[in-house]
């Protein structure tokens, strides 16, 4: 059984929707604080060690309970039981979509046409355990009997961005072992790898389904042409493993048939970090950190799939995204993370959504005559306040924002985090309170700035009014960072349900190749 295939703009709860907006335009966030005083609390969820406060938002209870009454009425909920249940939901494709099997600790039989994955998943993670202890311990040996030293994950997209952003993440809880990425086709990228490299204590992951992906090929040749330079070709076993299904290919390069990882039509690749496509992940911090990101993941999980509408951290996320997104017309979102180790939050974040979601087809085949994928960016703070958020204060454009904010270091430097902290709230004060012309006034009055005051007022003023949503965790952990990644996967799928199209396919990367292979023969 398909989605339903329900066009949100005919629903009830849209066109209710539409009409709480025209009278939504002198909606103040700062008057609701004023004539609520539980405001906060009436739009905040705890899940866990993750609170989410989506208080400053131009939304008031009608808002949220016709958002909720959309989800309903597109089905959501049957959709979210087929996403579980292995249902073909990436219908163009003919796959199932079970990234979330992928990190599940349950027994029962899931089934993919007649077969049970669930075998094959635990035999994956029992491999990327055994094969992980293995190298980190020393005991896998190079050519020359020496331990490995560096691991090079090459691969391209989802097998590139996701464990490079978490292995980025997860940096305070790394091994010895100095983990690099290989993605792009450019050659100075993989020339500025190779030499940082000693070819006897290098182990290299090649990260490919159908290990043709031209990028990852290149890239891997050339690798191996360097490799070669000082081994032998019988050497390879020992300095290459690969994740992948063309077992042809694989032995044609040289890579041992005990050295070969599964990936499975099931997942996506921009979902596929769970899998052994995270076997770089498992490297750099030891599996059981590892294990601990797929139990933050499933935790997630569950309460996305159990959880009432009205209080799913996941579901709520992707309806205020639609209601700025359709609604108000705004056109991009910024992804804030207050901590350095999620610097690469925001490029994986924009494969995920941006690669899912920007489709412009419905799942009928029809072209939609409505705003779908929001362009999705970011940077860490407090850098980003030196540098965008003067248009994002400022500027003309209504830009929502996710601030993810942590209420400890890992690092202990208490000083450090408060100064961090408060400036994850005041922005979002800033944001969503402003500055008023009376504020200014006063201020460059106390200031002494008086001669100053009728130039200088016009420009110290802050709207406000505009929207953010805290997401906070106790602490920057493998488990609350799966939690993290997992949430965000989850508003995808609500925001591609309720825009009606289909958000696991991505027919749009195909064509550029396709003229870059006619091209390249045509040189």
């Amino acid at each position: 059984m398909s989605l339903k295939n329900i066009n949100p703009t005919k629903t009830q709860a849209w066109k209710n929707l539409s009409d709480h907006y025209q009278g939504f335009a002198s909606f103040s966030i700062k008057k609701a604080f004023e004539n609520d005083a539980n405001r906060k609390k009436r739009f905040t969820i705890e899940q866990g060690d993750l609170t989410l406060d989506y208080s400053k938002n131009r939304i008031d209870q009608e808002t949220m309970d016709l958002l909720v009454q959309l989800a309903d009425e597109v089905a959501l909920k049957d959709a979210i039981e087929k996403y579980f249940s292995g249902e073909a939901i990436n219908e163009t494709e003919k796959r199932a979509v079970l990234h979330t099997a992928l990190r599940s600790s349950s027994k029962e039989p899931l089934k993919v046409g007649k077969k049970d994955i669930r075998p094959e998943i635990a035999r994956t993670l029992r491999k990327i355990k055994s094969f992980s202890n293995e190298v980190i311990s020393g005991k896998w040996k190079g050519y020359t009997g020496k331990s490995i030293t560096d691991i090079v994950n090459i691969g391209i997209g989802g097998s590139d961005l996701g464990p490079d952003m978490i292995v980025e993440a997860l940096q305070f809880y790394k091994n010895q072992l100095n983990t690099h990425f290989v993605s792009n086709i450019d050659g100075d990228h993989v020339s500025e790898v190779i030499k940082k490299l000693d070819p006897e204590t290098t182990l290299f992951v090649i990260v490919s389904k159908t290990f043709t992906t031209q990028e990852t090929l290149t890239n891997a040749n050339t690798i191996k042409n360097w490799f070669l330079k000082s081994a032998s070709q019988f050497d390879i076993a020992k300095h290459f493993v690969a994740v992948s299904t063309n077992l042809d290919a694989i032995s044609e390069f040289g890579i041992d048939g005990n050295n070969v990882f599964p990936m499975w039509n099931w997942v996506g690749g921009r979902f596929s970090l769970w899998s052994a496509v995270g076997l770089s992940i498992s490297l750099s911090v030891g599996f059981n950190n590892f294990r601990e990101l797929l139990d933050g993941a499933e935790e997630m999980d569950l309460h996305f799939k159990n959880e009432s509408f009205d209080k799913n951290v996941p579901v709520i996320l992707a309806l205020l995204s639609i209601w700025y997104n359709n609604f108000f017309k705004a056109e991009t979102e910024a992804i804030l993370p207050y901590t350095q180790y999620l610097t690469k939050l925001a490029p994986y974040l924009q494969q995920a959504i941006m690669e899912s979601n920007g489709k412009s087809v419905d799942r009928n085949g029809e072209v939609v005559d409505y705003q779908t994928g929001t362009i999705v960016w970011g940077s860490t703070g407090t850098n980003m306040q030196h540098a965008f958020m003067q248009l994002v204060h400022q500027g003309t454009k209504l830009i929502p924002a996710d601030f993810i904010g942590y209420q400890q270091s890992l690092h202990g430097l208490s000083d450090h985090h408060k100064k961090l902290m408060a400036n994850f709230n005041a922005q979002m004060d800033a944001l969503a309170f402003g500055k008023t012309l009376e504020e200014v006034h006063l201020e460059l009055k106390t200031s002494g700035n008086v001669n100053d005051i009728a130039t200088l007022m016009p420009y110290k003023v802050f709207e406000g009014n505009k929207p953010s949503n805290s997401i906070i965790f106790n602490n920057l952990t493998p488990k609350s960072l799966g939690k993290l990644v997992s949430m965000y996967e989850h508003k995808i799928f609500v925001q591609g349900v309720i825009w009606n199209i289909y958000s696991y396919d991505q027919f749009g990367v195909e064509l550029g190749k396709e003229l870059a292979k006619k091209l390249l023969n045509n040189a």
